[in-house]
C-alpha cells in the first residue's frame, strides 16, 4: 500500500513490477493512468485548449487524505496492494499526472477499488488545478459529473 506526491514523471511499467513483485496471491490488477488533455471538455464538447496545467497542493496534507481513502478501497475490497501516484506542478498536454493502481485475488474488487478511488480523486483530493489557455490562465472548478460518479461510493460497506 503505497501514496505518494511527486513532481516528478513516472514509469507505469516500473511501477507495477514493484508493486506486484513476489506477490502470488494477486489474480487481477486494475489500473488507470489521468493524463493532460489538450482541449478542455465541457457539456461533452471540446471547448478551449490547454497549454498546461499546474497542479498544486498542501504538503502532509494531501498525503494523510489519500493515506485515508487507500485505507476506506482496503475496508471496502479485499486488495492485495495499492498505490496512488499523483504529480504536482506544472504539466504539459500529453504528460501523466495521476496512477492508480489496485491488485486483488479477484477482478471485480480490483476493478471497482481502482474507479472507486480515481473517482475520489476526482472529486475529493485536496489538489487545485490552473488550466493555461490562450485566453488566460484560470482555476478549474468541480463538475457536477464527477460528482455524480462518486455519489454512488457513499453507502456504507
Amino acid at each position: 500500500m503505497a501514496v505518494r506526491i511527486q513532481e516528478a514523471d513516472f514509469d507505469i511499467g516500473a511501477e507495477i513490477e514493484t508493486l506486484t513483485e513476489g506477490n502470488k496471491r494477486i489474480g487481477g490488477l486494475a489500473v488507470f493512468v489521468g493524463l493532460v488533455r489538450e482541449m478542455h471538455v465541457r457539456d461533452g464538447l471540446h471547448r478551449e485548449r490547454i497549454d498546461a496545467l499546474t497542479l498544486e497542493h498542501y504538503p502532509g496534507m494531501t498525503e494523510k487524505a489519500l493515506e485515508e481513502i487507500e485505507a476506506e478501497a482496503n475496508r471496502r475490497w479485499p486488495l492485495e496492494t495499492t498505490l496512488i501516484v499523483h504529480r504536482y506542478g506544472r504539466l504539459g498536454a500529453g504528460d501523466r499526472i495521476v496512477l492508480v493502481a489496485v491488485g486483488s485475488p479477484h477482478r471485480e474488487a480490483a476493478f471497482e477499488a481502482c474507479e472507486f478511488l480515481v473517482d475520489w480523486l476526482k472529486t475529493k483530493a485536496p489538489f487545485w488545478k490552473l488550466e493555461d489557455t490562450p485566453a488566460g490562465e484560470k482555476w478549474v472548478g468541480a463538475d457536477a459529473r464527477d460528482d455524480t460518479a462518486a455519489a454512488r461510493w457513499n453507502r456504507k460497506v
